[in-house]
């Protein structure tokens, strides 16, 4: 039902709409005509060369934040001239100040604002309202790049350009050249760009931009200048390479052992649209270490993407949800079963955690008709088990983990400068007679002539082939949303049957579900007396089993979001929920557990981030109806800022969860639950001292303890009709369910970007882990055990140099 639907909807409205022009207001859109020049200027900051006294300016900027199309204010007038040669863009920017001395200079590293103020540049060479790439300066030098695309934002994107600043007693500088390499332009004798400039002047909590924003309706991306004037320009070779060269040294329960590993990150401009990004004989080594848990869930702990090459570039495979990067190069799918296949008197002397990836690429880009495709490829090798014999020495090895092949394709339609449609494939295929699958999804994105309406589906199909039979599933979504205006609500369905399966290359912890969703809220875009910026909002939705078709949970909630002028921000929401069918805590199919009613309530501040000291502050609670059940959350998270080079980021965490009947074991046929109490304690810490804008020594510190403990001799039995009765359950060593965890993580290293797009990183590691019974041990005498384990340290050298082949070609050429 849901995909007829779907395709008849497109087949009656998608013509008419994709006809249309959406209705922004551009009428006064600016134009900025831009100037060939012969001499390129010296990239310094002090804007001198001779190049810039003939240019045009760009100026009478208007306010974006917090306010609404106010001009600004003369004192912080600002000027923007823009010329172009053969081979790149130079933009220079003064941004007067009327008080100099109050500018906020924090020293940052790529991609980190802080709370610098900043001078921002968005270049569309298409002018397609949504594909912008990103260049932003602030005022201490510090350079950060990315992709937009309506209102998201992407600054995994890295390119190689160059941005420097200066300062004096009436405001300050930035000059920027962008070379043509990290553009994506038609190749065409006289181009049109859309353009835009905006600023962010942190002490007086105001951003301006050039072209004026009209944040009530639209998108951002939307509201652009024209930049003319370019011709005869191209495209040129973009070939890049990123040599890269790693050393290790590792030691772990006196064990000590090296590494050296080198490879080679290549992008390739296969045209003026299209890039190849890839990545040979990868080495992930310095990547983040994980935010490791206590989970004791039916379903898996998801991780962040930490690997460079999976997070640059990635916005087209990301579509509909689909692909859950971690899963390339994750653990083994025998990694956990290999204990079970032990014989007797066997050991297991080697057991890979994770699967080497041997290679992967990425090719990505977009037509000049908006045609986005994206095609993304990985490897795999073959893991494998080893056993020994201990009374014979021999040994044997088992397949944990085949050859496998990991690829994506996208094809992503953009029209009217805001709506798309997009088709994606996703295949896992595994050498040999293993688990292979494949996942397809038809997706729209649409807005109406009058942008006052949003019209978004999905319909996913996935089909998983086993060893002995092929399942297939299908899972849909469709919403309306109004998005015009300070009033603006909407409504959404979700469906999934029971065989809805993305997990080889996706994430879905949940399937067999019909959801209805509804919302409503009320928004202010200009400020009032009090308020930079305010929410309200009430929200509902209404969740069932699709087989069999029964109710799981009704909820309904509230929730608001303030920001004073001074810039204290806080808000909260309180949820009532009905009794919730649980069909997942069981772990078996069919069978469910009900959890009472409940009221969850949450309360947040947040402080003015610019003064030296800052803090935010959490708290939940959760009470469940007729029963002892309850929740407690309190997260805790000061920040000092001792300088401008010098910032330190605090957070504390402390969950507790009483009185929960939880999963404990199979017994027989029986599914056994227990009633259960969870605490956990995070610490963490960030600190960062900036000797510059390309060096910098950064800590990074995480601890997490938590303890799951069940009451004695409260065990039960579950029903078929989710009710429990008192069952007895022997505990014994092999059967205790009671938790101790706790985990240490510590980075410190030194980066330094010694020439652009090049940088060494020096890092020191150390890691401890122990997982015990002892439920009861309080936080003290927990960590005390844990500094009694072996402490895993890994002093770590990577180097990464950027070649650029025009570079060489010239130096030849000379």
């Amino acid at each position: 039902m849901s995909i007829r639907f779907f395709l008849l909807f497109f087949i009656l409205f998608t013509p008419n709409i994709y006809s249309q022009s959406v209705e922004v207001d551009l009428k006064d859109r600016k134009t900025y005509e831009i100037t060939r020049i012969s001499d390129a200027p010296i990239i310094d900051g002090k804007l001198d060369d001779e190049v810039y006294q003939s240019l045009p300016i760009a100026s009478d900027f208007l306010m974006f934040e917090p306010g609404d199309g106010d001009p600004i204010p003369e004192a912080y007038a600002t000027d923007v001239k823009v010329a172009y040669n053969d081979e790149a863009i130079f933009i220079a920017a003064y941004m007067r100040s009327g008080e100099p001395e109050k500018t906020v200079k924090q020293f940052t590293q790529r991609d980190n604002v802080g709370l610098s103020e900043f001078f921002l540049v968005d270049i569309n060479p298409y002018d397609d309202g949504e594909n912008q790439t990103r260049f932003i300066v602030t005022t201490s030098g510090a350079i950060i790049d990315g992709k937009a695309n309506g209102d998201n934002e992407d600054y995994t994107f890295n390119t190689v350009w160059e941005a420097e600043v200066s300062h004096d007693d009436t405001g300050w500088y930035a000059e920027i050249k962008i070379p043509y390499s990290a553009l994506r332009f038609p190749k065409k004798k006289i181009q049109s760009w859309a353009i835009q400039f905006s600023r962010k002047i942190t002490h007086r909590n105001e951003t301006y931009s050039w072209n004026y924003i009209d944040k009530s309706i639209g998108k951002i991306s939307q509201y652009t200048g024209l930049l003319t004037g370019i011709e005869n320009i191209d495209p040129p070779i973009r070939l890049s390479l990123y040599p890269y060269a790693s050393a290790e040294i590792q030691q772990y329960d006196d064990r000590s052992k090296t590494a050296f590993s080198a490879g080679l990150d290549v992008k390739y401009g296969i045209n003026d649209a299209f890039t190849l990004d890839a990545t040979l004989v990868p080495d992930f080594g310095q990547a983040a270490f994980d935010d490791v848990e206590l989970n004791l869930t039916p379903f898996e702990q998801q991780f962040g993407e930490n690997r460079a090459f999976f997070t640059e570039g990635t916005e087209l495979f990301t579509k509909g949800n689909l692909f859950y990067s971690r899963r390339v190069g994750d653990a083994p799918t025998g990694y956990r079963s290999a204990s079970a296949n032990l014989r007797n008197n066997e050991v297991i002397v080697e057991n890979p955690e994770r699967a080497d990836l041997l290679n992967a690429f990425k090719i990505s880009g977009r037509t000049e008709n908006n045609l986005g495709i994206g095609f993304f490829n990985a490897i795999t090798s073959e893991m494998k088990a080893i056993f020994r014999d201990t009374i014979t020495g021999d040994t044997r090895t088992r397949v944990t983990e085949p050859f496998a092949n990991y690829n994506i394709l996208v094809l992503d339609q953009q029209f009217n400068q805001n709506s798309s449609i997009s088709l994606i494939n996703t295949n896992v295929t595994r050498e040999g007679h293993y688990r292979d699958a494949n996942v397809s999804g038809f997706l729209f994105d649409i807005y109406n002539k009058a942008n006052s309406f949003n019209f978004e589906g999905e319909a996913k199909m996935s089909q998983v082939n086993a060893t002995d039979n092929t399942v297939a599933g299908f899972a849909s979504k469709f919403s309306v949303n109004r998005t015009k205006g300070n009033f603006r609500y909407g409504v959404s369905h979700r469906f999934a049957n029971e065989t809805y399966d993305i997990n080889d290359l996706g994430i879905n912890f949940t399937n067999n579900y019909n959801n209805f969703f509804w919302s409503t809220s009320y928004q202010i875009f200009e400020p009032t007396e009090r308020f930079n910026r305010y929410r309200i909002e009430v929200y509902g939705n209404h969740q069932r089993r699709y087989r069999p078709d029964m109710a799981v949970n009704t909820g309904v909630g509230g929730g608001f979001f303030a920001m004073t002028r001074e810039r204290f921000a806080f808000g909260g929401n309180l949820d009532v929920n009905s009794k919730f069918r649980d069909f997942f805590e069981p772990r078996k199919e069919g069978m469910f557990i009900n959890y009472n009613e409940s009221i969850i309530s949450q309360l947040w501040v947040s402080s003015d981030y610019r003064k030296t000291f800052a803090y935010d502050i959490r708290l939940r609670y959760g009470k469940y109806m007729n029963s002892p059940q309850e929740e407690y959350r309190l997260r805790l998270s000061p920040r000092v800022r001792f300088s401008d080079k010098f910032d330190v980021v605090y957070s504390f965490n402390y969950n507790l969860e009483k009185n929960r009947q939880s999963f404990v074991d199979f017994s027989d046929r029986d599914i056994i639950f227990g009633i259960r109490d969870m605490e956990s304690i995070e610490n963490s810490l960030k600190a960062s001292y900036n000797f510059n804008t390309k060096q910098a020594i950064n800590l990074s510190f995480r601890n997490f303890w938590s303890t799951a403990h069940f009451t004695e001799d409260a065990y039960s039995v579950l029903e078929g009709n989710g009710e429990l009765a008192p069952r007895s359950y022997l505990i014994d060593q092999q059967n205790n369910p009671n938790r101790n965890f706790n985990i240490w993580n510590l980075d410190l290293s030194y980066s330094w970007t010694f020439a652009p797009g090049s940088q060494a990183i020096l890092l020191y590691r150390n890691s401890i882990f122990n997982q015990d019974k002892l439920s009861l041990l309080n936080y003290r005498y927990s960590l005390e055990n844990l500094f009694n384990q072996p402490i895993k340290q890994v002093l770590s050298l990577r180097i990464v140099y950027f070649i650029d082949y025009n570079n060489l070609y010239n130096i030849f050429e000379s």
